[in-house]
């Protein structure tokens, strides 16, 4: 189908992939690997006809038809959605088209009401969701997807994992999401150093026989490189003696002749990155109570009726398919919206805020380091390089101009901004969009330790998983509670397999009338479910009120009756009746909480 032969490409005399070979066969669907910056984007481009080697061959079937989804685009049509979307089918029979073209529009996150909309009112995140639906609706023998998931929510992600993996298609893709890479791929080609290394497998057990792999290039070069220091150390002493001239000589040659072993080691400083401790908040950061957002011009608000309460310390994520409502929410919490309704942010919480363009706000013109210096305060200045290193920004990287960095740089130089200022409530608006797997893995065990609050805007089901305890679903203008882990959530909605987006909405379509009629039923009962639910955390927080105030009394009876003067039969009695109120008040506490 395509092969790919002792293939080289070198950009301003760098090297960038070095004499690889391999084979892309019908129905293979690749995950292709690597490091930010190791060529993955390059080899998609060599593929695509974008770029010509410096050396090797690329030889393709002369039928070989070829779909390319690059990260980057630019769009320029008035075309509505549908039109430019039958642009696909010029020339053939439309009609036998349409549905297909429905189910996939749909399945991409698209509501029907879009189908009229000029392509040029959607965002370029939509708009690269458009070009994606065409190449899919092409059906080309080869597909060749750069990031597809990053403007993906997590419904059109497992859509597009069912796409592919009925495809007659073969697939080879570059993504940051690990749980797409498992259910979309069956094998890994990894990019390291300029060289390939091919693996039959799905990403997970790539990535165990890779760490087995690189176990044995680490011994391996070790073992060199203490070999190459004991000749060169017998070669220098022994450089001027006649007797050994041959020797030297010899030993010259072998290590001119050598072929250096080169290992990609990795740098574990980054695994101890920590958020700074959080303030102490009040016990409800978070209080919503009928809140309803509506834009200037439009009929229905995008979230309505919503309530929902976030303890001290939970970790939450908003879920749903863009344009739902999570940014919106977002957007008032942080007081950037007007809105009808209660929102209370509590007591003493300090908000840090990543936004999803937060990369973007950087000053281009500073370097890495001095981004950080300017906004570092205190002790922490003296950790920049450190932290820097973290994020892999170690050495000369921490000199590199804003402007010249990637999309994964920029957001990992964001993101160490957030770190420096101590915050009890983080709320993080699509934080992994850019960030490669060693950069998610360190933001996600730094968020598992943290002791505040978070609030996660994310599609990404496997940086979730083991993150959050509790969902919130955007979807229909509502917002709906689930308790539990991301999977306890897909699970609840049957979405682990995802059948038919397309069944689901006609269905809710034609189930419109049915739902319309018990709107003010189901709203009815979701008041008074959410009064039940205050009164209950009212009750929770006077509970706790009343038994700091009674350990309060506890301790000064204590330090009283350390005083012998003072242990009379009295003060033994109201510190027994203490004791037995506290005992009391735990007994209610727990039994509040358990409901």
């Amino acid at each position: 189908m395509l092969s790919v032969e002792h293939l080289s490409i070198e950009f301003s005399s760098k090297p960038i992939l070095d004499d690889i070979s391999f084979l892309i066969n019908k129905k293979d669907r690749i995950a292709l690997v690597g490091k930010n910056g190791a060529g993955k984007t390059t080899l998609l481009r060599l593929l695509a006809g974008e770029y010509e080697p410096t050396s090797g061959v690329i030889s393709r079937d002369s039928d070989l038809t070829i779909g390319y989804l690059p990260q980057v685009m630019l769009f320029q049509d008035n075309k509505s959605l549908c039109e430019e979307v039958m642009t696909v089918f010029q020339g053939e029979d439309e009609a036998r088209f349409i549905a297909e073209m429905d189910k996939t529009i749909i399945g991409l996150g698209f509501e029907r009401k879009d189908f009229e909309r000029p392509c040029n009112e959607f965002s370029g995140g939509w708009r690269m969701r458009i070009e994606l639906a065409k190449i899919l609706l092409r059906h080309p023998d080869l597909l060749l997807l750069d990031e597809p998931t990053n403007h993906l929510d997590i419904e059109s992600i497992q859509w597009l994992e069912q796409f592919l993996s009925q495809s007659n298609s073969a697939v080879l893709l570059v993504s940051h999401d690990r749980a797409f890479l498992n259910h979309a791929t069956n094998r890994t080609i990894e990019i390291t150093l300029g060289r390939i290394y091919d693996y039959n497998v799905p990403y997970d057990q790539f990535v165990q026989l890779r760490q087995e792999r690189h176990e044995q290039q680490v011994r391996a070069f070790l073992n060199q490189q203490k070999m190459i220091e004991e000749t060169e150390a017998f070669i220098e002493r022994f450089r001027y003696k006649a007797t050994k001239a041959v020797q030297v000589q010899s030993r010259i040659k072998q290590l001119d002749k050598l072929e250096r072993l080169e290992v990609d080691l990795e740098d574990t400083s980054r695994l101890n990155l920590r958020f700074p401790p959080a303030p102490r908040s009040g016990d409800f950061p978070i209080i919503i109570e009928d809140l309803e957002k509506a834009y200037q011009g439009t009929d229905h608000p995008v979230i309505s009726h919503v309530n929902l309460t976030i303890r001290r310390g939970e970790k939450v994520a908003f879920v749903g398919k863009n344009g739902e409502g999570k940014t919106t929410l977002v957007r008032c919490i942080m007081d950037q919206l007007d809105y009808f309704g209660n929102l209370k942010v509590g007591h003493n919480v300090k908000i840090g805020y990543f936004a999803q363009n937060e990369a973007s706000l950087l000053d281009e013109n500073k370097t890495v380091f001095e981004t950080i210096d300017y906004v570092a305060v205190g002790d922490i200045r003296t950790k920049i390089r450190d932290i820097l290193g973290a994020f892999m920004f170690g050495g000369e990287a921490s000199e590199k101009k804003v402007k010249v960095l990637s999309g994964g740089e920029r957001s990992r130089l964001a993101m160490i901004r957030l770190l420096l200022s101590p915050c009890n409530l983080l709320i993080l608006d699509e934080p992994t969009n850019h960030l490669d797997m060693p950069s998610k893995d360190v933001l996600k065990a730094a968020l598992k330790d943290f002791d505040g609050t978070v609030i996660c805007v994310s599609h990404d089901r496997d940086f979730l998983d083991g993150l959050v305890d509790k969902v919130y679903y955007f979807g229909e203008g509502h917002v709906r509670e689930y308790l539990g882990g991301i999977y306890d959530f897909l699970r609840s909605r049957q979405l682990t397999s995802l059948q038919d987006l397309e069944h689901n909405t006609r269905s809710s379509q034609s189930n419109a009338k049915e739902s319309n009629s018990c709107a003010k039923e189901d709203y009815a009962q979701q008041k008074a479910q959410a009064a039940a639910k205050r009164k209950k955390e009212k009750q929770i927080a006077d509970t706790e009120a009343a038994i700091a105030q009674l350990e309060a009394e506890q301790a000064q009876l204590e330090s009283l009756l350390n005083d012998p003067a003072n242990q009379t039969s009295e003060n033994f009695q109201q510190y027994e009746h203490i004791k037995h109120e506290i005992e009391q008040k735990m007994y209610e506490w727990e039994i509040l909480s358990d409901i």
